[in-house]
């Protein structure tokens, strides 16, 4: 069940004093959020552009349209950067993925034994992570998003399979006889 908007920059803290922001950009090409402008908030009523962009360390700062103090800027901490499904091209290769074509996905083991869905998608810096809610609810399992423990994506027919042993057997700390 495909999203029909998709998240492509989450607007952080105030960059200075001219309304600037520090800019979390999802997207590939960070260029993008030119090209889809003018992009919305998470309901769809309030709409932003962005006037330019630049790198910093381990973020963009971004200044936009209508935004001149640091007051607006605080404003939008933690807005979302949103463009509608449609407007994006599909993916080129069969193993990329929208996030938002994820989220809300049967996660099946390899039997067909429902095992959750897919809740959320995260991206802590060394790789896409699951996290999975079990069914009726409960805590969540975070589970890397790879090939190993996730050899199955099925967007059509709407589920993934995971194998969250292979993601234990990665985890899992070495035998004795290989500790040092």
């Amino acid at each position: 069940m495909p999203n029909d908007r998709i998240l492509l920059a989450r607007i952080g803290a105030p960059h200075g004093v001219k309304g600037e922001v520090r800019l979390f950009v999802f997207a590939q090409d960070p260029q993008v959020l030119f090209d889809y402008a003018p992009l919305t908030d998470e309901t769809g009523r309030r709409s932003f552009r962005i006037a330019a962009l630049r790198e910093a360390k381990d973020h963009f700062v971004a200044r936009i349209e209508g935004v001149a103090t640091r007051e607006a800027a605080e404003a939008l901490t933690n807005a979302g950067l949103f463009v509608s499904r449609d407007l994006l091209p599909e993916p080129e290769d069969e193993d990329d993925f929208y996030h938002a074509d994820l989220i809300g996905l049967a996660a099946e083991l390899a039997d067909g034994t429902l095992f959750g869905r897919v809740v959320a998608v995260h991206d802590f810096g060394a790789g896409d992570i699951l996290e999975i809610g079990p069914e009726g609810g409960g805590k969540t399992l975070m589970l890397p998003f790879t090939k190993a423990v996730v050899p199955s994506v099925d967007i059509a027919g709407g589920r993934v399979v995971v194998d969250p042993a292979e993601w234990a057997k990665e985890e899992a700390p070495p035998p004795e006889a290989d500790r040092g």
